[in-house]
């Protein structure tokens, strides 16, 4: 699987945890030269706190266009740290 936005690979990985229809990505997947960490925290009722990146590829930002569970519940600990995507990036 890749994650594509603005025409640059975000994260690929054959190992995604899909979950509720969202491929999250395994953090040694990501391309960090494109990632930074956001202020923005919201809250899932059974997965915990999500943390957020923006993205930026050129002169172009995806501000909180992917999301992360630092510390998740039980239920979720398999997607530790692992990155989802939304807000018109591409999952192919």
């Amino acid at each position: 699987m890749k994650a594509i936005w603005n025409g640059v690979v975000l994260a690929e990985s054959e190992k995604t945890i899909v979950v509720e229809d969202n491929h999250y990505f395994p953090p040694d997947s990501i391309k960090p030269e494109f990632f930074k960490k956001s202020e923005t925290k919201t809250i899932c009722g059974w997965k915990g706190v999500a943390s957020y990146y923006s993205v930026q590829v050129a002169d172009r930002t995806n501000k909180d266009c992917a999301w992360y569970y630092e510390e998740p519940t039980d239920a979720a600990k398999q997607i530790k740290n692992y990155v989802a995507f939304w807000n018109g990036v591409k999952i192919i």
